[in-house]
Protein backbone atom coordinates (compact mmCIF):
# COMPACT_ATOMS: atom_id res chain seq x y z
CA UNK A 1 0.00 0.00 0.00
CA UNK A 2 2.78 2.33 0.82
CA UNK A 3 4.45 1.60 -2.73
CA UNK A 4 1.02 2.31 -4.36
CA UNK A 5 0.98 5.41 -2.61
CA UNK A 6 3.80 6.81 -3.23
CA UNK A 7 4.33 5.82 -7.02
CA UNK A 8 0.77 7.92 -7.50
CA UNK A 9 2.23 10.99 -5.59
CA UNK A 10 4.85 10.52 -7.86
CA UNK A 11 3.23 10.66 -10.78
CA UNK A 12 0.89 13.71 -9.89
CA UNK A 13 4.56 15.74 -9.04
CA UNK A 14 5.77 14.55 -12.59
CA UNK A 15 2.55 15.83 -14.62
CA UNK A 16 -0.39 17.23 -14.12
CA UNK A 17 -3.67 15.39 -16.02
CA UNK A 18 -4.20 17.03 -19.17
CA UNK A 19 -8.03 15.72 -19.97
CA UNK A 20 -11.01 17.55 -17.83
CA UNK A 21 -13.69 16.55 -19.89
CA UNK A 22 -15.20 13.92 -17.06
CA UNK A 23 -14.88 16.37 -14.07
CA UNK A 24 -17.62 19.16 -13.22
CA UNK A 25 -15.59 22.22 -11.77
CA UNK A 26 -18.30 23.44 -8.39
CA UNK A 27 -17.75 27.06 -7.70
CA UNK A 28 -18.34 28.10 -3.67
CA UNK A 29 -22.10 28.54 -2.73
CA UNK A 30 -23.26 26.00 -5.92
CA UNK A 31 -25.29 22.79 -5.52
CA UNK A 32 -24.53 19.94 -7.23
CA UNK A 33 -26.78 16.43 -7.38
CA UNK A 34 -25.58 13.39 -9.19
CA UNK A 35 -27.29 10.28 -9.71
CA UNK A 36 -25.64 6.84 -9.80
CA UNK A 37 -27.10 3.86 -11.14
CA UNK A 38 -27.79 1.10 -8.41
CA UNK A 39 -25.10 -1.66 -8.76
CA UNK A 40 -24.16 -4.51 -6.90
CA UNK A 41 -20.57 -5.25 -6.06
CA UNK A 42 -19.74 -8.98 -5.69
CA UNK A 43 -16.40 -10.04 -3.95
CA UNK A 44 -14.15 -12.51 -5.99
CA UNK A 45 -14.85 -16.10 -6.52
CA UNK A 46 -12.90 -18.30 -4.37
CA UNK A 47 -11.45 -21.41 -5.52
CA UNK A 48 -9.49 -24.38 -4.20
CA UNK A 49 -7.36 -25.14 -7.52
CA UNK A 50 -6.82 -24.28 -10.86
CA UNK A 51 -8.61 -27.44 -11.63
CA UNK A 52 -11.85 -25.90 -10.20
CA UNK A 53 -11.60 -22.71 -12.43
CA UNK A 54 -11.65 -24.80 -15.45
CA UNK A 55 -14.75 -26.66 -14.42
CA UNK A 56 -16.59 -23.54 -13.22
CA UNK A 57 -15.68 -22.07 -17.13
CA UNK A 58 -16.84 -25.30 -18.52
CA UNK A 59 -20.51 -24.66 -16.73
CA UNK A 60 -20.12 -21.29 -17.26
CA UNK A 61 -20.78 -22.26 -21.22
CA UNK A 62 -23.57 -24.34 -20.74
CA UNK A 63 -25.39 -20.98 -18.65
CA UNK A 64 -24.50 -19.07 -21.36
CA UNK A 65 -26.00 -21.47 -23.85
CA UNK A 66 -29.00 -21.89 -22.02
CA UNK A 67 -29.95 -18.73 -20.19
CA UNK A 68 -31.57 -16.91 -23.82
CA UNK A 69 -34.17 -19.65 -24.23
CA UNK A 70 -35.65 -18.92 -20.79
CA UNK A 71 -35.21 -15.42 -21.17
CA UNK A 72 -37.56 -15.77 -24.86
CA UNK A 73 -39.96 -17.96 -23.18
CA UNK A 74 -40.39 -15.86 -20.61
CA UNK A 75 -41.03 -12.77 -22.70
CA UNK A 76 -43.25 -14.90 -24.94
CA UNK A 77 -45.42 -16.25 -21.59
CA UNK A 78 -45.88 -12.77 -20.90
CA UNK A 79 -46.85 -11.80 -24.42
CA UNK A 80 -48.98 -14.53 -24.28
CA UNK A 81 -50.57 -13.50 -20.94
CA UNK A 82 -51.31 -10.13 -21.78
CA UNK A 83 -52.77 -11.03 -24.89
CA UNK A 84 -55.03 -13.85 -23.38
CA UNK A 85 -56.17 -11.42 -21.00
CA UNK A 86 -58.23 -9.25 -23.67
CA UNK A 87 -59.54 -12.13 -25.61
CA UNK A 88 -62.90 -12.89 -24.27
CA UNK A 89 -63.49 -16.15 -26.96
CA UNK A 90 -62.31 -19.35 -25.33
CA UNK A 91 -62.07 -20.53 -28.90
CA UNK A 92 -60.27 -17.34 -30.16
CA UNK A 93 -57.36 -18.35 -26.98
CA UNK A 94 -57.17 -21.60 -27.88
CA UNK A 95 -56.62 -20.64 -31.45
CA UNK A 96 -53.71 -18.10 -29.90
CA UNK A 97 -51.96 -20.45 -27.88
CA UNK A 98 -51.41 -22.47 -30.80
CA UNK A 99 -50.25 -20.04 -32.98
CA UNK A 100 -47.71 -19.31 -29.96
CA UNK A 101 -46.64 -22.92 -29.74
CA UNK A 102 -46.11 -23.22 -33.09
CA UNK A 103 -43.82 -20.35 -33.10
CA UNK A 104 -42.08 -21.47 -30.25
CA UNK A 105 -41.40 -25.03 -31.69
CA UNK A 106 -40.44 -23.51 -34.75
CA UNK A 107 -37.84 -21.50 -32.91
CA UNK A 108 -36.85 -23.25 -30.30
CA UNK A 109 -37.19 -27.55 -31.24
CA UNK A 110 -33.90 -27.26 -32.87
CA UNK A 111 -31.58 -25.58 -30.87
CA UNK A 112 -32.99 -28.19 -27.76
CA UNK A 113 -31.80 -30.90 -29.34
CA UNK A 114 -28.76 -30.10 -29.67
CA UNK A 115 -27.91 -29.04 -25.96
CA UNK A 116 -26.52 -31.79 -23.44
CA UNK A 117 -28.43 -33.00 -20.10
CA UNK A 118 -26.92 -30.26 -18.33
CA UNK A 119 -27.61 -27.85 -20.91
CA UNK A 120 -31.27 -29.17 -20.51
CA UNK A 121 -31.43 -28.70 -16.63
CA UNK A 122 -29.99 -25.25 -16.29
CA UNK A 123 -32.72 -24.53 -18.58
CA UNK A 124 -35.43 -26.04 -16.68
CA UNK A 125 -34.09 -24.39 -13.70
CA UNK A 126 -33.83 -20.84 -15.46
CA UNK A 127 -37.26 -21.59 -16.75
CA UNK A 128 -38.50 -21.44 -13.07
CA UNK A 129 -35.97 -18.11 -12.33
CA UNK A 130 -37.55 -16.25 -15.72
CA UNK A 131 -41.16 -16.89 -14.97
CA UNK A 132 -41.46 -17.58 -11.44
CA UNK A 133 -43.15 -21.21 -12.54
CA UNK A 134 -41.52 -24.71 -13.38
CA UNK A 135 -41.77 -26.10 -16.71
CA UNK A 136 -44.33 -28.62 -15.57
CA UNK A 137 -46.66 -25.68 -14.11
CA UNK A 138 -46.47 -23.81 -17.01
CA UNK A 139 -47.33 -27.14 -18.88
CA UNK A 140 -50.01 -27.16 -16.74
CA UNK A 141 -51.37 -23.90 -17.04
CA UNK A 142 -51.48 -24.02 -21.15
CA UNK A 143 -52.02 -27.67 -21.18
CA UNK A 144 -54.06 -27.47 -24.69
CA UNK A 145 -50.58 -25.02 -26.42
CA UNK A 146 -47.79 -25.59 -24.57
CA UNK A 147 -47.80 -29.79 -23.53
CA UNK A 148 -46.57 -30.61 -26.56
CA UNK A 149 -43.40 -28.38 -26.99
CA UNK A 150 -42.13 -28.53 -23.39
CA UNK A 151 -43.04 -32.41 -22.95
CA UNK A 152 -41.88 -33.32 -25.64
CA UNK A 153 -38.37 -31.15 -26.84
CA UNK A 154 -37.49 -31.24 -22.77
CA UNK A 155 -38.82 -33.75 -20.86
CA UNK A 156 -38.07 -37.11 -23.73
CA UNK A 157 -34.88 -35.12 -24.92
CA UNK A 158 -33.03 -34.35 -21.41
CA UNK A 159 -35.03 -37.16 -19.02
CA UNK A 160 -35.16 -34.57 -16.42
CA UNK A 161 -37.95 -33.37 -14.08
CA UNK A 162 -39.60 -30.56 -15.26
CA UNK A 163 -40.86 -29.86 -11.67
CA UNK A 164 -37.39 -29.21 -10.85
CA UNK A 165 -36.82 -25.22 -8.79
CA UNK A 166 -34.62 -22.93 -8.88
CA UNK A 167 -33.01 -21.76 -5.30
CA UNK A 168 -29.68 -20.26 -5.36
CA UNK A 169 -29.77 -19.47 -1.75
CA UNK A 170 -29.87 -23.52 -0.82
CA UNK A 171 -28.59 -25.53 -3.88
CA UNK A 172 -25.13 -25.30 -5.09
CA UNK A 173 -26.03 -25.45 -8.83
CA UNK A 174 -28.34 -22.89 -8.53
CA UNK A 175 -25.59 -20.86 -6.96
CA UNK A 176 -23.23 -21.07 -9.36
CA UNK A 177 -25.92 -20.15 -11.87
CA UNK A 178 -26.71 -16.66 -10.52
CA UNK A 179 -23.38 -16.15 -9.74
CA UNK A 180 -22.34 -16.30 -13.40
CA UNK A 181 -25.87 -14.53 -14.45
CA UNK A 182 -24.94 -11.67 -12.20
CA UNK A 183 -21.66 -10.92 -13.09
CA UNK A 184 -22.36 -11.46 -16.69
CA UNK A 185 -25.16 -9.04 -16.62
CA UNK A 186 -22.35 -6.81 -15.03
CA UNK A 187 -19.97 -7.22 -18.04
CA UNK A 188 -22.80 -6.99 -20.53
CA UNK A 189 -21.94 -10.75 -21.60
CA UNK A 190 -25.64 -11.50 -21.55
CA UNK A 191 -28.77 -9.57 -21.77
CA UNK A 192 -30.53 -8.58 -17.99
CA UNK A 193 -33.69 -9.97 -17.35
CA UNK A 194 -34.97 -9.58 -13.98
CA UNK A 195 -35.87 -13.02 -11.78
CA UNK A 196 -39.79 -13.40 -10.77
CA UNK A 197 -38.46 -14.77 -7.65
CA UNK A 198 -37.32 -13.04 -4.97
CA UNK A 199 -34.13 -13.97 -3.25
CA UNK A 200 -31.36 -11.47 -2.62
CA UNK A 201 -28.36 -12.88 -4.40
CA UNK A 202 -26.07 -10.11 -2.62
CA UNK A 203 -26.55 -11.68 0.73
CA UNK A 204 -26.81 -15.46 -0.26
CA UNK A 205 -22.97 -14.59 -1.71
CA UNK A 206 -22.13 -13.00 0.94
CA UNK A 207 -23.21 -15.41 3.29
CA UNK A 208 -21.23 -18.37 1.04
CA UNK A 209 -17.82 -16.10 1.37
CA UNK A 210 -18.16 -16.41 -3.16
CA UNK A 211 -16.62 -20.35 -2.82
CA UNK A 212 -17.25 -22.19 -5.73
CA UNK A 213 -17.94 -25.69 -5.80
CA UNK A 214 -17.62 -27.79 -8.26
CA UNK A 215 -16.98 -31.52 -6.97
CA UNK A 216 -20.22 -32.39 -8.33
CA UNK A 217 -19.02 -31.42 -12.11
CA UNK A 218 -15.72 -33.65 -10.99
CA UNK A 219 -17.71 -36.78 -9.95
CA UNK A 220 -20.03 -36.64 -13.65
CA UNK A 221 -16.63 -36.37 -15.52
CA UNK A 222 -15.30 -39.12 -13.42
CA UNK A 223 -18.05 -41.59 -13.87
CA UNK A 224 -17.57 -40.70 -18.00
CA UNK A 225 -14.47 -41.30 -17.94
CA UNK A 226 -15.37 -44.95 -16.55
CA UNK A 227 -17.66 -45.82 -19.29
CA UNK A 228 -14.91 -44.72 -21.78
Amino acid sequence: MYSFFGFTQKREMDSLPKNLEEYIIVKPGDTLTIVFDEISIFPKQRFKSTEDIRYYLWFKTKVFKAYPYARLASQRLDTLNNRLERIESNRKKRKYVKLIQEYMEGEFTNQLKKMTKTEGRILIKLIHRQTGKTTFDNIKEFRSGWKAFWYNTTANLFKLSLKDEYHPESVNEDFLIEDILQRAFQNDQLQHQSSKLKFDFTQIITEKKAEINVEEYKKMFAKMKKKK
